[in-house]
């Protein structure tokens, strides 16, 4: 297992250093082109390195919570600084669409220059064929984050090539071609980060669980205790990443209360010990016809 996790680490290391020379590579390759296709795909890149800032500063944010200031922590900073950065992706896609739609429409031609050609095609290659490899590195761990690498490599292969395939033809055919390839890409990209913004949207504003996790904890609630009577409410709702678990149980009107209460608090602890839970709370009652204690009709 050590070796296995300082095997994950190395990948996610080699993948940041590696983005980081590729990016390089690919602002020298857009200065010396001036091809929106491959700008397009340096603007990728850039915002590639940019997510992983954010999410290693909210790793490490979350890593330090202070308990007075956030008493429940910090668990909401990754999502929030996903959304930030990727509205911000999205804008800078929008951007390139409308540079893209401009070119199009005056009939800017890209640089003929072919000893530049030569230097833009063999940069591109070469960034192709590295994100290449490290996706089939980072592909044979199981590790989200490796593998969420893994994804973005893959995504990087795609828009490279369309840009380097724009750029040649636009160079060695019709102009059209590079502003063209630019839209397809910038398109590509705010169409995967809109979808990214609108999934961390909903885990912010409290999307309830799917029906297999809300009778995953129905079971795990029904047999913690044979003294359990009725199950009143089961409810469990995105708050951030992990999910907020409410469970209204019944038991016998007669019990002492230290037993009610170890029975509740193990029942809680067994539900915050599920990955996807980040907070448990188990309500304890004596019957289940009364009116629900939390009304959802505030204005």
């Amino acid at each position: 297992m050590k070796n296995l996790a300082r095997s994950e680490r190395l990948a996610i290391d080699v993948s940041n250093i590696t983005n980081l020379v590729l990016f390089v590579a690919k602002v020298y390759a857009s200065i010396e082109s001036r091809s929106l296709a491959v700008i397009a795909s340096t603007l990728d890149s850039f915002l590639d390195l940019l997510s992983g800032f954010i999410l290693w500063f909210t790793s490490y944010a979350m890593r330090n919570p202070n308990q007075y200031h956030y008493p429940i922590g910090k668990n909401r900073m990754q999502p929030v600084g996903i959304t930030v950065f990727a509205s911000t992706m999205a804008t800078l896609g929008f951007q390139i669409l409308l540079e893209s739609a401009r070119e199009l429409v005056v009939g800017t031609h890209p640089n003929n220059d072919h000893d530049n050609e030569m230097w833009v095609i063999g940069i591109m290659v070469f960034v192709t064929v590295v994100k290449f490899i490290l996706m089939v590195y980072c592909r044979r761990f199981k590790n989200e984050i490796v593998r969420a690498y893994a994804q973005d490599h893959f995504f990087d292969v795609i828009t490279n090539s369309l840009g380097l395939g724009a750029t040649v033809l636009a160079v060695r055919y019709q102009w059209w071609i590079d502003p063209v390839g630019a839209i397809i890409i910038a398109l590509y990209t705010i169409n995967t980060w809109a979808q990214t913004v609108i999934e961390n949207v909903r885990s912010l504003i409290g999307r309830s669980a799917p029906p297999e996790f809300l009778s995953k904890l129905t079971y795990l609630a029904w047999n913690h205790h044979e003294e359990i009577k009725h199950i009143d409410t089961v409810r469990a709702y995105m708050f951030g990443s992990h999910y907020f678990v409410e469970v209204d149980i019944v038991l016998p009107k007669d019990m002492a209360l230290h037993e009610a209460h170890n029975i509740g608090e193990m029942l809680q602890v067994k539900l915050e010990r599920l990955t996807q839970v980040e907070r448990a709370f188990v309500h304890i009652d004596f019957e289940f016809t009364h009116v629900p204690e939390h009304s959802n009709g505030k204005v």
